[in-house]
């Protein structure tokens, strides 16, 4: 009769301790889909001010359309991208996009002087702060994520409810050699 006892409490407390596991797993799941959340937002003032930004400069810079026409071809494919992982990929291309378009606007002194696009600069400047902090956040989320899945015993626990790991919110490797070469400064 003891072992009996020992035998369902012994069950009792795989089973407690499973169900912790689960949990603990949803809620990291969750944390890391807020996370993502946070960055729609600021992902759709980016979208929003980017057609603003891009009549600007077209007044400007009228022999730019096929990099004005990528930045707003981007701009859709983040617009219309749906899942985490096929929006990570698709704001990576409009960061790339964006980045371009700035480094073409150094040729246009009278256009940085231009007081409605000094203030769209400014805008788009804050929104892209804001979205470097809120991936920070998603990509703490999503390690905290990963780890939880890839660690013993929780891996368990993982595998029978098939969690995995996710992607994290990077810098596409084309992007990174010119994001590591110091800007060079003019006067």
């Amino acid at each position: 009769m003891t072992a009996l006892i020992i035998v369902l409490v012994v069950i009792v407390l795989l089973i407690v301790w499973g169900v912790g596991l689960y949990n603990s797993l949803v809620k990291l799941r969750n944390n890391r889909e807020n996370a993502f959340a946070n960055i729609d937002v600021q992902l759709k003032q980016r979208h929003d001010l980017i057609p603003q930004l891009v009549a600007t400069v077209k007044g400007y810079a009228q022999h730019e359309k096929e990099l004005l026409t990528r930045v707003t071809e981007a701009r859709a494919a983040a617009m219309s991208a749906t899942g985490i992982n096929d929006k990570i990929q698709a704001e990576n291309q409009l960061s790339s996009a964006l980045a371009g378009l700035k480094v073409s606007l150094e040729a246009y002194p009278d256009l940085k002087a231009n007081q409605n696009f000094l203030q769209l600069q400014t805008e788009i400047a804050d929104i892209e702060n804001k979205l470097a902090a809120t991936r920070r956040y998603f990509n703490t989320a999503t390690r905290e994520l990963n780890n939880s899945v890839q660690t013993f015993p929780s891996s368990i626990i993982a595998g029978m409810f098939h969690f995995q790991k996710e992607p994290m919110f990077e810098v596409p490797r084309e992007e990174r050699a010119t994001m590591e070469k110091a800007p060079e400064i003019k006067f």
